[in-house]
């Protein structure tokens, strides 16, 4: 099974760069999208053998998560049931038999930190929802997480200690998921591998000189760990700034 997590950055924009023909290419039994910036009724494409679950923010062209699924799931949930955090379209989670797939846009913290306090909230709240579905069954959340946990996850650490992406505030809200049950699927395979990024900023010629971060992660449960074969960042496709991430998992 192939799992793939992709920040779009504008679903309408990234169409017309070739996403189909990557989604194509790939035939991905689950894709989950952030940052889609649209709609359900501004969609007006679609694959053949997919059916597309949409949570759009209330704000036209902002944030906003999709699925694009093979296989139908038993239930479906947009957000994590707490109006405060609903309104951005960040959550949508699909119940399957043996586990949950869950895709997420967790909220930037912005320039100097000023949404860091609704940040750490955030936080809190979406930990509490993951290991409440981790009580009944395995989880597997996939997204941009808008974090590069330790040092070797940026090019640049020193300089953006008090970034938002990179504060110790930010930092220390992923290493408490981790520590809840939940392991950084990349890390478990290549624990020691650099120049490994996600994302990369427009300006400065980032990308073409790999000045990245790496902020989109599959995060698992533990326990369900021993399925998945291969963690992999998929760097050399564009169409955004963030580049897709794959897991496969076991059948």
């Amino acid at each position: 099974m192939k799992l793939i997590s992709w920040n779009v950055n504008g679903l309408r924009a990234c169409i017309t760069k070739g996403f189909y023909d990557f989604v194509n290419a790939q035939q991905p039994d689950l894709i989950g999208l952030q940052e889609t910036k649209m709609q359900p009724e501004q969609f007006d494409g679609g694959i053949d053998g997919y059916e597309v679950y949409w949570n759009s923010a209330i704000k036209k062209g902002y944030s906003g998560t999709a699925v694009f699924a093979k296989k139908e799931p038993l239930s479906v949930t947009n957000g994590i049931g707490i109006p405060e955090h609903d309104t951005e379209g960040r959550v949508i989670t699909m119940e399957y038999p043996d586990f949950y797939f869950i895709t997420v846009y967790t909220p930037n913290s912005q320039n100097e930190l000023k949404r860091l306090d609704y940040r750490m909230t955030w936080e809190d709240a979406f930990l509490a929802y993951i290991k409440a579905l981790d009580a009944k069954k395995p989880v597997v959340v996939c997204g941009d997480l808008n974090v590069a946990h330790k040092e070797i996850d940026l090019r640049h650490p020193k300089t953006n200690r008090k970034n938002a992406g990179f504060s110790d505030e930010e930092r220390a809200c992923m290493t408490r998921l981790l520590e809840n049950g939940f392991v950084d699927t990349f890390r478990y395979f290549y624990p020691d591998k650099t120049d490994a990024y996600t994302w990369w900023s427009f300006l400065g010629n980032a990308r073409a000189s790999n000045a990245g971060w790496r902020i989109d992660y599959f995060i698992v449960s533990e326990r369900f760990i021993d399925r998945v074969e291969d963690s992999v960042i998929l760097s050399d496709v564009l169409g955004s700034d963030h580049c897709p991430v794959l897991i496969t998992i076991k059948d």
